[in-house]
């Protein structure tokens, strides 16, 4: 699975609209409301790459309301079960 980041730039009064729209959208796991630079956060996960050109350059621009996007796909992914797993290698 291929899991990619996407920051949302939207015109303040259709963020609560944008969010539920990409939220339905196939292959987009999640959304985020956040603060700072960006409005929104989507996360991706699709089986091809593919599969991230359509999703971000074709139903993401038809969102009312998104002005900009930067997309950040995942190379790796690291997490705290992960870095035990690291630790118990060779525990018995």
């Amino acid at each position: 699975m291929i899991t990619t980041i996407v920051l949302i730039k939207v015109e303040p009064p259709a963020i609560p609209k944008a969010a539920h729209m990409l939220a339905g959208v196939e292959g987009v796991s999640e959304v985020y409301s956040v603060s700072g630079e960006w409005d929104l956060v989507a996360i991706v996960r699709v089986p091809e790459y593919d599969q991230i050109a359509h999703v971000v350059t074709e139903i993401f621009p038809t969102v009312p309301g998104i002005q900009r996007t930067q997309t950040l796909t995942a190379f790796r992914a690291y997490s705290r079960k992960d870095m035990q797993q690291a630790w118990d290698i060779g525990v018995e």
